[in-house]
């Protein structure tokens, strides 16, 4: 496996109630005694990148874990867009038979919603190679995530593990922890379908707790007679367990792997919630799970880096459904620690998989390398908004990420800005850059108020900044 560098390391597991367990790496040991439920953890000091190294746990058994590297963890989760399997993508097959790196390792959890959080999960560590990155999953491990571990190895030099956790087809609510709901007035109603399951789930157990008591008594007497045994009554099932329910993935694929030391997570997910019509709410969404995970994880500044959505034409969905899910993601950027990937450039309108993710594993690493490394001189997001001022019948747009100027990038005019006025109805405009700015303007709007940009499931805007990078959809309205 790997661990995380320069990070202090929690270690835990289960042994029997009050057993002495021994945790050794390197020179590094430390002893500690199993609660009264059996569970036990101790806290190793922060280690440099490096290894192999061995990392034994000693009580009544003995177990030994070797080939552990020091280096770099991320969590790469969401659905089918991460989930979608280096096999599947541009030139996958070419990829997958060169991606031999032994100092690259992948941990794919298991798809299994819960009920309550569940302490433990299946799977194993493996390095990487064209074999173990074409298995499990759908078409082998994700994608992004791969490329995205690629290019940290490449820049860093550094060992690095990735954990796959995702689920195709779901929402961002069964991905969410009960306590990213608490604190979020607009998903109140999210908080208390979570608690009113609870509570219904408790009085089930309590209700059946006679006939199963009945059943282990029935059950021990036909075994000392040595007859047959009776059948198991059924236990309550718990209606959160389902990955289309509010808190069902996180409980089962992610509460497993708290405390496990990260440095980050990868996020690409929305399409289920665009098509269920979710719009600027998605917003408050991921401000939850956001909040959530870096609650539970005990860290308020978890980097937090995500992919926005492509531009796709789905059916019978309205138009401007996936704009403002677009600018919901572009207004998450307000939560510290966060950072965005635009795809506008790299998608194919009738597939809702782009198979292009090498880019966008690229360029998440370019987030990861400026604000989680420190590495200087990159350019790592497109151009976001930042202001609009009003100039008689025209309004100048200015953005971040735009220094040394912006660029068209087909060499054509600027495509998919609209401007409106007083009555709020956005018309084509005309949009011409002038250094770090756009200028914008119609001749059937006197007096603008208002400007937006990639407003269509189908818009591919070609505004860029100095390094190609795509300007994010927006609407100054929000």
């Amino acid at each position: 496996m790997v661990l995380q560098r320069d990070m202090p390391l929690p270690i835990w597991g289960w042994a029997d109630a009050g057993e002495e367990v021994v945790v050794t790496l390197g020179d590094d040991t430390q002893r500690t005694r199993a609660d009264a439920g059996g569970a036990w953890r101790v806290t190793l000091a922060p280690k440099q990148a490096g290894g192999p190294h061995e990392l034994r746990v000693a009580a009544t058994n003995t177990i030994t874990l070797s080939d552990v590297l020091i280096g770099e963890v991320w969590l790469c989760s969401g659905q089918s867009n991460m989930e979608m399997g280096l096999t599947l993508v541009e030139d996958g097959p070419r990829e997958a038979a060169s991606a031999t790196d032994s100092r690259i390792r992948l941990f794919m959890v298991p798809n299994r919603p819960a009920g309550q959080p569940l302490r433990d999960t299946d799977g194993s560590w493996i390095a990487s190679s064209p074999q173990s990155i074409s298995q499990g999953g759908w078409g082998g491990f994700s994608a992004v995530a791969y490329f995205f571990g690629r290019e940290l190895r490449r820049e860093l030099d550094v060992p690095v593990g990735l954990i796959d956790a995702t689920w195709g087809g779901t929402l961002i609510e069964p991905w969410t922890p009960k306590i990213g709901f608490e604190r979020s007035q607009a998903l109140r109603s999210l908080h208390d379908e979570v608690v009113r399951a609870e509570g219904e789930y408790e009085r089930a157990v309590v209700a059946s707790l006679p006939a199963i008591e009945a059943w282990t008594r029935a059950t021990r007497a036909a075994m000392e007679q040595g007859g047959g045994l009776p059948p198991a009554p059924e236990f309550p099932r718990h209606s959160l367990a389902s990955e289309r329910r509010p808190t069902g993935l996180h409980n089962g694929m992610i509460e497993p792997l708290i405390p496990f030391a990260i440095r980050g997570v990868l996020w690409y997910q929305g399409e289920s919630n665009a098509m269920a019509g979710d719009g600027a709410l998605y917003l408050d969404k991921m401000k939850a799970l956001i909040d959530g995970w870096r609650r539970l994880w005990s860290q308020q500044e978890l980097p937090f880096y995500f992919v926005q959505l492509a531009p796709f034409r789905y059916q019978r969905m309205d138009p401007t459904r996936l704009p403002e899910v677009w600018d919901g993601q572009r207004r998450a950027l307000e939560i510290g620690s966060t950072g965005m990937v635009v795809t506008t450039d790299i998608t194919d309108l009738d597939g809702i998989h782009p198979r292009n993710k090498a880019t966008v594993g690229q360029r998440l690493a370019l987030w990861a390398l400026a604000k989680t490394y420190g590495r200087s001189g990159i350019v790592y997001s497109g151009p976001l908004l930042r202001s609009i001022a009003i100039e008689g019948r025209t309004v100048r747009v200015s953005f971040d990420h735009a220094e040394g100027g912006l660029a068209s990038r087909d060499g054509q005019p600027l495509t998919w800005f609209e401007i409106a006025g007083a009555d709020g109805r956005f018309v084509k405009a005309e949009a011409r850059i002038d250094g770090e700015t756009v200028v914008v303007s119609s001749p059937s709007v006197a007096e603008p108020k208002a400007v937006r940009l990639g407003w269509g499931m189908e818009a591919q805007p070609n505004l860029v900044n100095r390094a190609g990078l795509p300007a994010s959809p927006f609407t100054s309205g929000s």
